[in-house]
């Protein structure tokens, strides 16, 4: 605690912050494992689990809107700590007995949790922006990359943890150690995380929601159309695949994802050191736009390699190693500019926008992957995903350019 007072007052929000931030998403990736894993030793088919993600990926359309008004009225700070209360109290849920655990009641459980997590998502990303002087556009990059590419790592590890849990204490018990540790994390950032943060001077009008400047409206669309690339043949279409086609059996197929969500997040923090923030340059419209043009072709390559003579596996391995490193890099750099376009004053209005495009296109990519896959296969899901990328980058050709860097 020494330490931490020798900090800037700045610093010290940023570290409560992506604290906050680290141990919600611990505990989001764990519980994914959780009910994956415990429901299908349940005998739960394919379809019925899916079914009870679905609220959780449709409510965050909803919160990111809402959200970020709400942000701009009442505080980041409260709408953190908001997003925290709610995770708790969607493992609470999860912890009556067995007999409850319904389809419906387990759905309402994720709902809760996916407002949870855009809640805590979009505070933390917009509180950066509140942290870091205008003037200071490099450090920007860095926080926000260390802020995004962590909490992808984390939730891998979450993974892990989660089956992890289930193994040693069992289902209800795993959950309720959640609850319990989130619980003390909650009560310690009501009390120190920066009251009024993002509060915007001026009360917005809930016209505003939808109210975006040129760029802000530009960089969501190529976000929609970027998540949905990703979705459209990694949330359904590869995991079937991997299982069907190749042989894995569902540990190989999780543990494989996690690893790959792991090393996808560790590419994301270093995404200021590839895209030359090293050299002084700063990403804008076309950095994005030459990054997701270097992503678009990898998907058809991938396909047109799959229905070749190579080895499937090889094929796909080599080619899900770089997607997701290009993915990566496409995905920081978008994180970093509408930080950077936001306004100040009301900043998570912007940041919630995007994100509502964000998942509008994980939604998207999510039901277009089981129809594709299974009306067509795998190759058919590439070559949309192609497409997907190559709107994203159409998108982002409309962006500002910078002309000079930002300083350190």
């Amino acid at each position: 605690m020494h330490a931490l007072s020798r900090l800037t007052p700045e610093v010290r929000q940023y570290l409560l912050v992506t604290g906050n931030y680290w141990a919600f998403t611990l505990t989001d990736g764990a519980l994914r494992m959780l009910v994956v894993l415990h429901f299908h030793q349940l005998g739960y088919t394919p379809l019925q689990l899916a079914a009870l993600f679905l609220f959780y990926e449709l409510f965050g359309v909803v919160t990111n809107l809402f959200g970020g008004y709400l942000g701009a009225r009442v505080g980041l700070n409260r709408t953190m700590n908001l997003g925290l209360g709610l995770q708790v109290g969607a493992l609470l849920m999860l912890t009556v007995p067995a007999v409850w655990l319904t389809i419906p009641w387990v759905m309402g459980a994720q709902a809760l949790s996916g407002i949870a997590k855009d809640l805590n998502k979009m505070s933390a990303k917009s509180s950066i922006k509140l942290l870091v002087p205008d003037a200071q556009q490099g450090r920007l990059y860095q926080w926000v990359a260390v802020l995004t590419g962590s909490k992808n790592a984390l939730k891998g590890v979450g993974f892990f943890i989660g089956g992890g849990l289930l193994v040693w204490l069992g289902f209800s018990a795993a959950v309720l150690a959640m609850a319990a540790v989130l619980a003390l994390i909650w009560l310690a950032s009501l009390r120190l995380l920066n009251k009024d943060l993002g509060k915007a001077r001026a009360k917005p009008k809930f016209r505003e929601l939808l109210s975006k400047s040129r760029a802000i409206n530009l960089l969501s669309a190529a976000r929609l159309f970027l998540f949905g690339a990703r979705d459209v043949w990694f949330v359904v279409a590869l995991p079937v695949y991997l299982s069907s086609v190749l042989g894995w059996d569902f540990w190989q197929v999780g543990g494989f994802l996690a690893i790959w969500l792991i090393g996808y997040g560790l590419v994301q923090s270093c995404a200021p050191l590839i895209t030359g923030k090293v050299s002084g340059a700063l990403p804008d419209g076309r950095a994005a736009f030459t990054w997701a043009m270097l992503l678009a072709g990898l998907p058809a390559l991938i396909a047109l390699g799959l229905g070749s003579s190579l080895p499937a596996q090889s094929v796909l391995m080599g080619g899900l190693l770089l997607f997701g490193a290009l993915f990566a890099i496409n995905s920081s750099l978008h994180s970093y500019l509408i930080v950077s376009y936001a306004k100040a004053d009301g900043v998570s209005l912007d940041v919630g926008f995007y994100y509502m495009a964000n998942a509008l296109g994980r939604l998207l990519g999510t039901l277009l992957s089981g129809w594709l896959y299974q009306a067509y296969g795998l190759a058919a899901c590439l070559w949309v995903c192609a497409l997907f990328v190559l709107l994203a980058a159409l998108f982002a050709l409309g962006l500002p350019r910078q002309q000079s860097a930002a300083h350190k």
